[in-house]
């Protein structure tokens, strides 16, 4: 058995943060600085975590092994598996010629590159967020802007940067519920629950979603594009803000983000059929690529020899498009049905979901009890991973992929995303171990000695844990109860600091080794992880400081009203 201390090191609690930020130092410096693969800084950084938790901690060797053995387990398990899943969805789409006709109707709403980015990056890639998130957004929009003629740099910036408002609500709020599931036996407050956590996020990240839209029309075309482009930006920010502040308030925490996607993505269909920009910035005609399975960073096969579908003249029918758009409604379907409360609670008990204590692994809080992550939930069927493979079968049916070929493009899915899926399992074990040992404990308590000045450090928290794990989920299970404690002592509103911990998280996605892993390899540009971090580090930094800044004013009496 191992107990966490807060200041093992010289029994100081600044000494022991210092040793315990070791492994995040690392990993930044080893893939912003050294520009290493993401894959070799998350094992290294993992050596690193490893010991530190046993030089400095204490932690016994083989309880810090176990520790990181669990997070690469969870790695794969929910994380990688909806991923993998997901991708092999999408590229179910490549094989069979579908996703050119997906391409072409989206070409059809706007021929001008800005708006593409729009509806793909953020409005398509909300949907995707909620749906399924956990890096699947990055994965599959990245290879759609590839596709309509965008470089694949900025094709991988443009999909990071726009994967930022709807993650707090993504995989059906899964963040938002595992929030409120850790925060609710760490105060005394009532409204520590899923909805009113969802309601305290609701009023903050709309007001990101504001701004993301114009960033992008910046990255596609710098300032030309923020003068040519702000109306359909702006259309498109403030309908999704509003829709996510009125679904998360009024409507389901749940379906946030569904709501919310297309809301907006109506609102900027509606406006580019009655304007255009006067300067339209297309495609080359040499830019524009023929659809790549994600990972392989080369052209598919295009469907059965005789499919027309790939041909750049072919008429799509309305056959043809809906069949396109059947994989994300029958998503949407199944994972509507699945969360009906019933059947939601009929899956979450034997023998669809197991809980068991991994084995040989005991660990113990500063007071003594059972820390809750020594749990490993494998809920086998109801996990977004495996629905994702039910939306699969029953989209190659619907695409009529045959069974060699479905089974064909999984497994080259597995091997297109081998080096991303190292990544994550290296960064979640660094994780479980940084959380087991006490590491993140003492990092997070000696961020807590701001007292009230801890409102501005909230979300950096919140910020530095998505960085680390690439999950808002992650986040929230590592620091929330966390921020509630912290909360208490300082003075300030338990609701507010829990929900900033996740509201601050998101803008750490786009600089986590995971989804910069998922990014590289879908673009062909593995090993470059490190290059696309420095692209989309100054946006993380830009939207972190305005969201310490909303919540330091709603920790005051200047915004305190917004406080549910």
């Amino acid at each position: 058995m191992f107990q966490q201390e807060l200041q093992p090191v010289g029994d100081s609690l600044a000494l022991s943060a210092l040793c315990g930020a070791l492994p995040l130092i690392a990993l930044f410096v080893l893939l912003g600085g050294l520009r290493l693969k993401a894959w070799v800084a998350g094992l290294i950084s993992l050596a690193v975590a490893l010991l530190v938790a046993v030089t400095f901690f204490e932690m016994p060797v083989d309880q810090a092994l176990l520790a990181g053995t669990e997070g690469a387990a969870f790695g794969f398990f929910p994380i990688l598996w909806i991923v993998i899943n997901a991708i092999w969805v999408y590229n179910l789409t490549v094989s069979s010629g579908h996703f050119d006709v997906l391409r072409r109707s989206f070409e059809k709403v706007s021929p001008d590159q800005r708006v593409q980015a729009i509806i793909i990056a953020f409005c398509f890639g909300a949907l995707l967020e909620a749906l399924a998130g956990f890096g699947t957004p990055v994965a599959i929009t990245v290879v759609m802007l590839m596709a309509m003629g965008f470089q694949p740099m900025k094709a991988a910036v443009v999909a990071l940067v726009a994967n930022t408002a709807p993650v707090a609500f993504g995989a059906l709020a899964t963040p938002i519920v595992t929030l409120g599931t850790v925060t609710s036996g760490a105060g005394d407050d009532p409204g520590l629950n899923t909805e009113t956590l969802g309601a305290m996020v609701g009023r903050q990240t709309p007001l990101l979603a504001v701004v993301v839209p114009l960033i992008l029309v910046i990255i596609v075309d710098g300032k030309r594009g923020a003068r040519n482009a702000w109306l359909p930006a702006l259309t498109c920010g403030v309908a999704f803000a509003l829709a996510q502040y009125v679904a998360s308030n009024y409507i389901s925490v749940q379906l946030t983000d569904i709501i919310a996607s297309l809301v907006a993505a109506g609102a900027v269909v509606l406006l580019v059929r009655v304007w255009q920009p006067a300067e339209v910035l297309t495609a080359d005609a040499a830019d524009v690529r023929e659809p790549v399975s994600v990972g392989s960073g080369g052209t598919s096969s295009g469907g059965a020899a005789g499919n027309d579908l790939t041909d750049p003249d072919h008429v799509d029918t309305r056959a043809d498009i809906l069949r396109a758009y059947a994989p994300y409604l029958v998503i949407i379907a199944i994972f509507s049905i699945t969360n009906i409360t019933a059947v939601k609670e009929q899956l979450a008990k034997e023998p669809w979901t197991k809980v068991f204590a991994w084995p040989g692994l005991d660990v113990r809080n500063t007071a003594g009890d059972p820390v809750s992550t020594t749990s490993f939930a494998l809920g086998w069927l109801p996990a977004a991973g495996t629905l994702m493979i039910i939306a699969g079968l029953i989209t190659a049916l619907i695409l009529g992929v045959k069974p060699r070929e479905m089974a064909r493009t999984y497994g080259k899915t597995y091997v297109d995303l081998s080096s991303a899926i190292v990544t994550v399992m290296a960064v979640l074990a660094l994780a479980y171990v940084m959380n087991l040992s006490g590491q993140t404990g003492s990092l997070g308590a000696w961020l807590a000695g701001a007292g009230s000045a801890f409102a501005i450090l909230s979300p950096i928290i919140g910020w530095l844990g998505v960085a680390v794990t690439g999950s808002d989920t992650s986040s929230n299970a590592l620091f929330g109860a966390l921020q509630v404690q912290t909360a208490g002592s300082a003075g300030l509103d338990p609701v507010l600091m829990a929900g900033s911990n996740s509201s601050g998280g998101v803008l750490g996605k786009m600089i986590s080794p995971q989804n910069l892993a998922i990014a590289a390899a879908a673009v062909g540009l593995a090993g470059k992880e490190g290059d696309i971090f420095r692209k989309v580090i100054g946006w993380s930094l830009l939207l972190l400081a305005l969201m310490c800044l909303i919540v330091w004013l709603q920790s005051t009496a200047v915004l305190e009203w917004m406080v549910p």
